[in-house]
């Protein structure tokens, strides 16, 4: 059957066509078109904080900052077991290694695990904002605070929340709260690191632009496309999380007490929505017969091939990983599409 009920679905109602059209008329489609400019500067105030660095991947975000500290060959990098593989591999595609911590069971780091993986090599911690719920920055901030290291907040699924890091990234990509279809972008008070990352992204060129290069660079710009549909979306922001609040709250009613699903903790803004099932491939089954598409969660790191760890049985992320799933989550879902999905979920479970 054809899926009916994508798993995400981008939201194309503002001005996204206008500001793509002022950008090809304006012959400005490459990094250089105002829209790029625009958009950092709406979503940096959006999120009180001073630079915004438009960038062509929210993989390509996390590794701008990484490089923009100095951090490399020999440095070590705290990341959450429980993230997209593209949180570890920036810390890699830096030459660093990655250091992984397990999760709470609202998949957030585990800040009580971190100190214990501090040592002389560690340069910064890598807290993710899994699914839209905050981790517990407080603690993450004393403790580099303590150990004087930096922190870089993955917030590809956490547009909306306010960022108390040295970097704050974000992920553009199409199934994300906001999009560009691809792209990213990096918020930081840091007029320096902000200065670095542009610089890193464009080529690393000179002033000049005498094509000596004195350190290695990126392209891993933002097109001006890219950055008329960002700043369309970034300018209905509100709106839009306003409306993924009111899908949450469906959910959690038309499913509470479902004997087989387990709800998860309540999330600061929604990005996907997620649950823990019984029979989990099963129900996924089922639900794709009826046109609906679902997701698993994420995979430990330290079961990934290329960081392979024999501990990853044990990990509390390893318990998430294997029963959890996500359900169609999407600005648009409207009301009656939540209740024909909750309908086949509670059809499933046998629940009337």
């Amino acid at each position: 059957m054809a899926i009916e009920y994508p798993v995400s679905r981008p939201s194309m109602t503002g001005a996204e066509l206008a500001y793509v059209t002022e950008a090809v008329t304006s012959g400005w489609i490459s990094a250089h078109g105002s829209h790029v400019r625009r958009f950092e500067e709406e979503f940096a105030r959006y999120n009180a904080v001073a630079h915004g660095v438009a960038c062509s991947s929210g993989t390509a975000a996390l590794t701008l900052a990484l490089r923009a500290m100095g951090i490399g060959p020999g440095d070590e990098v705290i990341v959450p077991e429980m993230t997209f593989i593209a949180s570890a591999w920036a810390v890699t595609y830096t030459g660093a290694t990655p250091v992984f911590v397990d999760c709470r069971d609202d998949l957030g780091i585990d800040p009580d695990l971190i100190e214990d993986k501090i040592t002389p090599r560690t340069k910064a911690i890598m807290p993710v904002h899994v699914n839209g719920r905050r981790c517990a920055m407080d603690r993450v901030m004393e403790i580099a605070f303590e150990y004087n290291l930096r922190v870089v907040e993955d917030f590809a699924e956490a547009h909306g929340i306010k960022p108390v890091g040295d970097v704050a990234c974000y992920s553009l990509f199409a199934n994300k709260i906001i999009t560009a279809g691809e792209g990213g972008i990096c918020l930081t008070d840091d007029r320096h690191l902000a200065g670095q990352m542009a610089h890193l992204r464009s080529m690393a060129f000179t002033k000049n632009r005498d094509y000596l290069h004195k350190k290695i660079g990126y392209n891993f710009r933002m097109t001006a496309l890219q950055g008329a549909v960002a700043l369309a979306q970034a300018e209905r922001i509100d709106e839009i999380l306003t409306a993924r609040k009111e899908i949450e709250r469906r959910y959690d009613e038309g499913l509470d007490g479902v004997d087989g699903i387990t709800l998860m903790p309540q999330r600061d803004v929604l990005w996907m929505y997620d649950l823990r099932a019984e029979r989990r491939e099963e129900l996924c089954a089922h639900l794709a017969a009826e046109g609906i598409e679902t997701r698993v969660f994420f995979k430990p790191m330290s079961q990934q091939p290329m960081y392979r760890d024999p501990v990853w049985p044990g990990l509390n992320a390893t318990r998430f990983s294997a029963d959890g799933a996500y359900l169609p989550t999407y600005t648009d879902l409207t009301a009656a599409d939540q209740d024909f999905i909750i309908g086949r979920v509670r059809a499933f479970y046998g629940a009337k």
